[in-house]
């Protein structure tokens, strides 16, 4: 989804927002352990500019909490699994803190034979894929996490949504470069981004939803009505190869684990009853099959070649790889503070003076 910069924006420090997001958490019974993780990874979703998955969806959060549809002290077990694979249960705890413990531990055990894998069920919504996949470059490994989502997406021909927008994210150790991390949903575009349009006053594009009636959806109210395109939109735009890559990853990360799926997930953040997610995650040592700093010189190398190339006429800059700009967006809201909307400051302002935990920028 391309950066939006919010307008008229509070501008937050990363920290504070950070021990306010847990303490938060701990007040509605999360353990503390369990609160840094959501925290860290909410607070990493704004730097990043990522701002759905971020600290704006704490009061859906805290309301599957009050809502009992989601424990928040659960804590992730190993329930099965052989050689390099792992099963894992959340309890229906945190996606966020289950989602770390797995991707670990897929980290740890990749040392040993190479590769590793490790599959959830019985989990929630853990936020944004790319911050599982990043833990492996510190370790110098690929790193990968898929998640099944409740079904916004309508597979190519049908008019209802049956699918998630089901997220890919890959992150890959480039020396001097950092990463590159790959962090995209399924679909055309999200629906944040269809809301965020409506509050802005833009047209829709005609491959971003369909109406309930599956005519390419022209207001907000009918694509909020109907469904998101896959990648690609339409059959003619080749939708279908996002159609496809959406139930690849719900083949991984639901049926894989024996997690919900498809339309039998319930719908985004519904207090009806547990969500029921799925996750995905798998880390790549490639010291197992060369030596890992010349990897990383090729994967310099690589991005040095791209940033190189002849550009089209009116290109706003260079090519860039995926994930330069939001590690270039973090590094600069962890110096200057995180923009966020106006209305996202004051949902937070509203929910820490309900639950007795008062917000400051």
């Amino acid at each position: 989804m391309p950066y939006l910069e919010p307008i008229d924006p509070v501008i937050v420090q990363a920290e504070p927002l950070r021990r306010w997001t847990a303490d938060l958490l701990e007040r509605i019974g999360t353990p503390p352990e369990i609160a840094a993780d959501v925290a860290e990874v909410l607070v990493a979703a704004d730097l990043r500019g990522i701002a759905s998955h971020g600290t704006a969806r704490l009061p859906s959060y805290v309301a599957l909490v009050e809502a009992g549809v989601l424990e928040p002290a659960a804590r992730p077990a190993r329930v099965g699994g052989r050689g390099a694979i792992a099963l894992f249960d959340a309890g229906n705890g945190w996606g966020h803190h289950a989602g770390r413990v797995a991707m670990d531990d897929c980290i740890d055990r990749a040392t040993e034979t190479g590769v590793a894998v490790s599959v959830v069920r019985n989990t929630n919504h853990y936020g944004i894929a790319g911050w599982y996949a990043m833990r492996a470059l510190a370790k110098r490994m690929i790193g990968v996490s898929l998640t099944n989502a409740s079904p916004l997406i309508a597979p190519t021909r049908a008019r209802v949504p049956m699918i998630g927008t089901n997220p890919i994210a890959v992150a890959v150790p480039a020396g001097r470069h950092g990463g590159i991390v790959l962090d995209m949903a399924t679909s055309t575009v999200s629906r944040g981004q269809v809301e965020v349009a409506g509050r802005r006053g833009d047209t829709l594009r005609a491959d971003w939803a369909i109406a309930p009636d599956g005519s390419p959806a022209r207001t907000v109210e009918e694509a909020l009505a109907g469904a998101l395109q896959p990648l690609g939109g339409d059959e003619q735009g080749r939708g279908y190869k996002g159609y496809g890559l959406a139930l690849v990853v719900d083949l991984l990360s639901g049926l894989l684990p024996g997690a919900s799926y498809g339309p039998h997930i319930l719908g985004l953040f519904s207090t009806e009853g547990p969500s029921e997610l799925g996750h995905f995650f798998m880390a790549i040592d490639p010291a197992a099959v060369g030596d890992a700093a010349e990897f990383e010189g090729r994967a310099e190398e690589y991005i040095d070649l791209l940033a190189a190339a002849p550009t089209i006429p009116g290109a706003p800059g260079p090519v860039l790889y995926p994930g330069q700009l939001e590690a270039e967006r973090a590094e600069r809201n962890a110096r200057s503070g995180i923009p966020i909307d106006r209305e996202h400051h004051a949902g937070l302002v509203a929910l820490g003076e309900r639950l007795g935990v008062p917000f400051g920028t």
